[in-house]
Formats: structure tokens, sequence, C-alpha cells
């Protein structure tokens, strides 16, 4: 039975993400898109004859119920256990999903569990078949209202969603309606670059925004620097995740997330959970080079560790003895 009351849906934009369920119907244009380039990219990828598979996969889930990855194909060649070496049900089974046809109705750890997608999405968001232009707009749309300002590319980028061109064309319409201007936006550098705004919100821009000086311990993927191009221009902060990088070659550690101190980006921390003792462990703190780890900082930052204690289910904060006693 459909849960009419679902909220979200998971579905694919830069990277695995959690949607609102009314984006669904805005998503079907994407699914139509990704299926002809999927087909392209994967036979490259993957194994070629991972199609094939596609109405086995499909007919299993309309017999037995829902899958994961681990219950189809369970008779096939297993390659060397890497990451992307999906064998062809594996594969079928991600490309119905990135393609509409089934989709993700609850998981288990981290593991996806997957339905027919109209066992998952209410008819009221499944039958919804917005036109191209009102799904162009609502993209678009969306972007900017998150990003407040932002180049086509950006725009584009957000949720993988729509070209540049597509972007291009409808800044152009709203601009000559009056709903968009371009303005300046001053990069970390000093120099600055043309960004699109609503024009609503240029008065409100005049006043800066009022922010707690405390510190936050950020995600590797929160928006504020999921597009790693932008916040580095913007907050003069360069970041990637090395956790698929040698240990040699890692300039920080495996998982280490960055820390934003009222408006700015100070540096990064790397801490994991210590199931045994129950301690949220530091293994490594990085400050910017224009960043001093004062008592008064050292005293926010632990305040944040311990905060972050409750939703590990710790009981402390340990190591680099605890910041000096903050």
């Amino acid at each position: 039975m459909v849960d009419i009351n679902r909220s979200a849906f998971e579905g694919g934009t830069h990277d695995a993400s959690i949607l609102p369920i009314k984006a669904f119907p805005h998503w079907q244009h994407k699914f139509t898109r990704d299926g002809a380039l999927l087909q392209k990219r994967w036979k490259l990828w993957h194994r070629g004859d991972f199609l094939t598979q596609t109405q086995t996969v499909l007919d299993q889930i309309s017999s037995q119920g829902p899958v994961g990855s681990g219950d189809v194909g369970t008779q096939e060649k297993r390659g060397d256990g890497g990451w992307w070496d999906w064998h062809p049900s594996k594969t079928a089974l991600e490309y119905l999903w990135r393609t509409g046809r089934i989709a993700v109705t609850r998981r288990e750890g981290f593991r996806k569990i997957y339905d027919l997608v109209e066992n998952v999405i209410p008819n009221a968001y499944l039958h919804q078949h917005p036109s191209p232009d009102d799904s162009t707009d609502w993209a678009c749309r969306s972007a900017l209202q998150a990003m407040g300002f932002a180049t086509e590319k950006e725009i584009a980028e957000f949720c993988d969603f729509v070209t540049i061109l597509d972007v291009t064309r409808w800044l152009a319409l709203r601009q000559a309606e009056g709903e968009i201007r371009w303005i300046h936006v001053e990069a970390a550098d000093g120099t600055s670059r043309l960004r699109a705004i609503f024009t609503q919100d240029w008065e409100r821009l005049q006043t800066p925004l009022a922010f707690a000086p405390r510190v936050r311990i950020l995600s590797p993927f929160d928006p504020a620097l999921r597009n790693r191009q932008r916040a580095q221009e913007l907050f003069g902060f360069s970041y990637r995740i090395e956790v698929f990088v040698p240990f040699a070659k890692r300039v920080y550690g495996y998982y280490v997330f960055p820390m934003l101190e009222g408006d700015k980006l100070i540096g990064r921390i790397e801490v994991k959970t210590n199931r045994t003792n129950r301690t949220l462990d530091i293994s490594g703190i990085w400050p910017e080079a224009t960043t001093s780890l004062t008592p008064a900082r050292k005293a926010r930052i632990q305040a944040k560790l311990t905060r972050l204690c409750g939703l590990a289910g710790c009981e402390g904060v340990s190591g680099i003895e605890v910041l000096a006693r903050a």
C-alpha cells in the first residue's frame, strides 16, 4: 500500500539526495534524459548486458516485493568487489531507479530497498506531468531561491536537472519581465563576478544577515560547500573529501569536516565515534592560515563537539587533549 503521507523521495541531483515529494513530477523529465545518458555511459563502465536484466528485475519485484541490491542476480558472476564493479542485475536495479521505474521505499542501515514506483510515490504526484518549460521554471527558481545569487552554471548544477542553455534562456526571460537582475558579487580574493538575483531580494541584501558566532561542524555534503568551486571563490576555502584518496596522498585525513564560525570557514576537524568507549574522538584539527585557535575559539569548538555527542550517542569528547581543555 502506498503511503499517501510520504513527504520525500530519494533521487539523484549532484549526488543521491532526499527530495521533497512535490519535486517528483518534475523529476520525470530528468528520468527520461538520464535514461539515454546512462545507457551510453554504463555500457562502457559496467557490464554492457545490464539492459537485458531490467525486465527480470522488474518481474522479481512484482512477484516477490521490495528488494535490495543483494537480492538480485544472485547467480551472476561478481568482480573483484570494487565500488563500481556491479554485476548486470545490480546495474539494472540502479538504472531502473535512476530512470524512475522503481523507487527507494525504505533503507535498512545504508542499504536501499527498492519497490515499483507506483507502490512508493502517491498518485497525486505520480500522475502529474508538468511541461518541460514548467519544470525548467521550477528547477531554476528553486535553485536561485536556495542560493540567493548564482551564475548560470551554478543554477544548472544545483539540481543537475537543466542545461546551462535552459538557464540562460530562463534568466533572459525573467530579466525582461523585471523579476531578475544582475549584481557583482565580490569573492574572497577581492575579484567579482556577475551573478543573478531576484529583483525583490535586492533591498534586503543591503543589510547583512544576522548570524550566531558559534562554531558549526558541517557535513562534507552541506549546501554551503557542495559546489566546491563556488565555496572556494566565495569563502577562499579549498575542500575535498579524501575518503578515496590513498593514505600516503591525503593532505588532511580520511573523513574531515569543515568548521564554520559565524560566516567564515575557519578550518577542518576529523572526529569519529569510538563505540567501545562511547567517546567522540578528535583525530586532527587544521585551522586555516588566517585562523588562530584562541582559547575562546577552542571553547566554541568544544561546545559544538559536546552537542555532537548527543547525536552520536557518546558520553564525552577525547583526543588532542580535548583542545587543550579549551
